[in-house]
């Protein structure tokens, strides 16, 4: 067993700052997983020396829920974990490999709990058995990296790619012609600058918009300062159209207006736009504060209107100056999804966006770009404390908040 830290019982924290309540909260969250860990290995041996010899109970597991007074499946699933991650011992006393050996190092170390642990656990025991022990290894060690900055969810996807990739599978889809049934949807702009919707959905475009709401209106997992996702139904399900709407206008495929693909014009003072204090107008009638604003400028399908100190305008930004079609095609292949470290959005879900950002004369190109969601675009615009730099190599790389890394040694996206 691993030494393990100690840290002073908290005083006073009604004085502590943002930074140390950060802290504070990571650090203990390391020394729990590394305790749960430790009682893994327990667990572990005493499975190994038989649990009626030692205790004069039937299973180890029984013999856990009274200790710990949980219930019978949690103590199965703890035991279960614990034989996974840890070496034991055969009937003639000879050492057991563990199933997964770099996971329990990862558990000691505090990096991992239970939440990584348990869906790395499911993709690994759906590995084929004819995988070679080499690409077994390599699997674990894709997760295991992973998994020490990413949530259940991305376990969870990263694991289908890799199951995918190890025992290839799955169905033809199939082509439907169907006569277009009719639809009606109604739009209507309220006094405030809010929108009203409303429609009846026929059953295939209702079936069709609740799948797009179930997939994309899913909880966003907890980020790496934390932070849950606190939105409602109705306030995911807006988010998922926006960025299904997002989607169609920046498809090259996306029908003309005029020989123009659908463009939204963006008014912001150049004071504004460059200090992000403020608010900027859209389309001429809606106001948004400076920020979103700043955000709305690295999308390809925004056409910023920046404004001097008479309301004159300096600079219209035209189409070839954002990004191009074949620069988007670029980012898609250099990127892969979303660059952030541990999120897997594909492309066709991601925006562009400007390092040195636009405002600030960054320029429009691949030097200068990257693909992020729209969630892990507005934590990069906002005040989460995480930073983005191209590295030396021409890729994207993020430096962590201090409190999540105290040496903020550069992160990327594993996929």
């Amino acid at each position: 067993m691993s030494g393990r830290r100690t840290l002073e019982p908290p005083q006073e924290l009604w004085r502590a700052g943002a930074r140390e309540l950060a802290h504070g909260v990571v650090e203990r969250l390391s020394l729990a997983r590394q305790a749960l860990a430790e009682v893994g290995q327990f667990l572990a041996e005493i499975e190994s020396r038989g649990p009626m010899e030692l205790f004069g109970h039937g299973s180890t597991a029984g013999w856990f829920a009274e200790t710990a007074r949980i219930t019978p499946k949690e103590a199965r699933d703890t035991v279960a974990r614990a034989l996974a991650l840890n070496e034991g011992r055969n009937l003639d006393g000879t050492p057991a490999a563990a199933f997964a050996p770099l996971a329990g190092a990862a558990a000691a170390e505090g990096d991992l709990g239970p939440q990584q642990l348990d869906p790395l656990l499911k993709v690994l025991k759906k590995i084929p058995a004819e995988i070679s022990p080499e690409e077994r290894s390599g699997a674990e060690q894709t997760l295991v990296t992973l998994a020490r900055h990413a949530g259940p969810r991305e376990i969870i996807i990263a694991g289908a790619d890799l199951l995918a990739h190890l025992d290839p599978d799955g169905d033809e889809p199939k082509d439907e012609d169907l006569k277009p049934p009719s639809r009606e949807v109604f739009l209507r702009k309220r006094d405030d600058g809010w929108w009203r919707l409303n429609g009846l959905l026929d059953p295939e475009f209702g079936a069709r918009a609740n799948a797009l709401f179930e997939t994309w209106g899913q909880r966003r997992p907890v980020d790496e300062d934390g932070n849950h996702d606190l939105r409602g139904p109705a306030e995911r399900n807006g988010d998922a159209l926006f960025d299904a709407i997002h989607y169609a206008m920046t498809n090259d495929k996306a029908p003309t207006l005029s020989g123009d693909r659908t463009t939204v014009v963006v008014t912001i003072p150049l004071e504004t736009l460059s200090s992000g204090l403020g608010s900027a107008c859209v389309d001429g009638v809606t106001r948004i504060t400076a920020r979103h604003a700043r955000m709305l400028a690295c999308d390809a399908k925004i056409i910023p209107v920046v404004l001097g100190s008479e309301s004159e305008p300096l600079d219209i930004g035209r189409a070839a100056r954002t990004v191009t079609p074949g620069q988007r095609r670029a980012l898609n292949v250099r990127d892969r999804g979303c660059a952030f470290p541990g999120c897997r959005r594909r492309p066709k879900h991601c925006e562009a966006h400007h390092v040195l950002p636009w405002g600030s004369l960054g320029d429009t190109d691949l030097g200068n770009l990257c693909l992020l969601c729209r969630y892990h675009h507005m934590v990069i615009h906002g005040r989460s404390g995480w930073q983005v730099r191209m590295a030396a190599d021409g890729r994207p790389e993020f430096i962590p908040p201090q409190y999540l890394d105290p040496l903020q040694a550069p992160r990327r996206n594993t996929r």
